[in-house]
């Protein structure tokens, strides 16, 4: 009998699903998956299974951004309400709602918890100690246009963005200034960071850039406009996602697609990978969030031995609320 890639499908979002974060996996073994929608309510989930955890409310237009500290307790949301959420992760208490003037549309969470980056859809990227947010401690004007992501390095003293102009950027913040910068031949539509790795989406492109010297590592081109990469643990392989509709799996060696996968009803706009990399989620236009096998056949989470998946003419599915 043949092993079919069966995701399991998290509904609960009304409208469609445009950002995804994972946090690292917790003292209990467990770990969560935030996710931002423009239906303005962003949710938490368990996330090994996609089980519905909570809803964060207060939040007046569509949400953007989402971010989870590596030990699950805090969250932050950027909304297109000019606010940045600061919130508490396990009671769904909001701890601080910080006003910007414009749209937010990138936040970050520091390793330690204790400072939130914020971007916005006029060039600025600002810094708050959370422990203290009546106004930013650090401003950047970072770039010309929307800032579409912005995100700490490890120790938290450096940072880097991406933006309308078309550039990646290393920052300092003990200099408070401009590090390097590369400049992308297409629209950037995505970045993610995997210790010393910064995964770029630009146009039908992936690129792989080392975070320290910004040397191009490897790049891929797609087959459709790439909205999202997510670089697995081993950094062997990817995941991405665009408007195909389809989920692929590449080798970063050759940039062979291994996989892919068609079960969205809509442009997939995000995808992450689970701290563990057993599993990787999809976020679409069409309002769900998909939670796909790294491994077909594992038994991790909701699936169960491969044996008891059956090989039918059926898109076979297992659904959570």
């Amino acid at each position: 009998m043949m092993i079919r890639q069966t995701p399991v499908t998290c509904t609960g979002h009304s409208r469609p699903v445009v950002d995804l974060a994972f946090s690292d996996i917790t003292e209990d073994g467990s770990y969560y998956l935030m996710s931002a929608s423009k239906d303005g309510k962003p949710q938490l989930r368990e996330g090994g299974t996609g089980d519905w955890l909570g809803t964060f409310e207060g939040h007046k237009g569509a949400i953007w951004s989402v971010d989870i500290s590596y030990n699950g307790t805090r969250a932050a949301t950027g909304a297109a309400d000019f606010t940045a959420g600061f919130w508490n992760a396990d009671t769904g208490t909001c701890l601080a709602s910080l006003e910007h003037k414009h749209i937010v549309k990138s936040v970050s969470i520091s390793q330690d918890a204790k400072l939130l980056m914020t971007g916005t859809a006029k060039s600025q990227v600002r810094v708050f100690d959370t422990r203290e947010t009546k106004q930013a401690a650090e401003e950047y004007t970072a770039h010309n246009g929307h800032v579409k992501r912005a995100k700490f390095l490890a120790n938290n003293n450096f940072f880097v963005s991406v933006g309308d102009d078309q550039n990646l950027k290393m920052w300092d913040r003990r200099m408070n200034k401009e590090l390097r910068v590369v400049r992308m031949s297409q629209t950037i539509n995505g970045m993610q960071l995997k210790e010393d790795v910064v995964t770029i989406s630009h146009g039908s492109t992936v690129a792989l850039y080392d975070i320290t010297t910004f040397d191009l590592l490897r790049s891929h081109t797609l087959p459709c406009i790439v909205n999202s990469a997510s670089l697995h643990c081993d950094k062997q392989h990817y995941v991405c996602g665009g408007d195909d509709f389809k989920v692929y799996k590449v080798a970063i060696e050759t940039g062979q697609i291994m996989e892919s996968y068609k079960k969205h009803f809509g442009s997939i706009h995000c995808v992450a990978y689970s701290p563990d990399g057993e599993v990787y989620a999809t976020g679409s236009e069409d309002g769900t969030i998909r939670l796909w096998q790294d491994v077909v056949g594992h038994t991790y989470g909701l699936w169960q031995r491969p044996e008891m998946i059956p090989c039918s003419p059926n898109n076979h599915e297992l659904h959570v609320n």
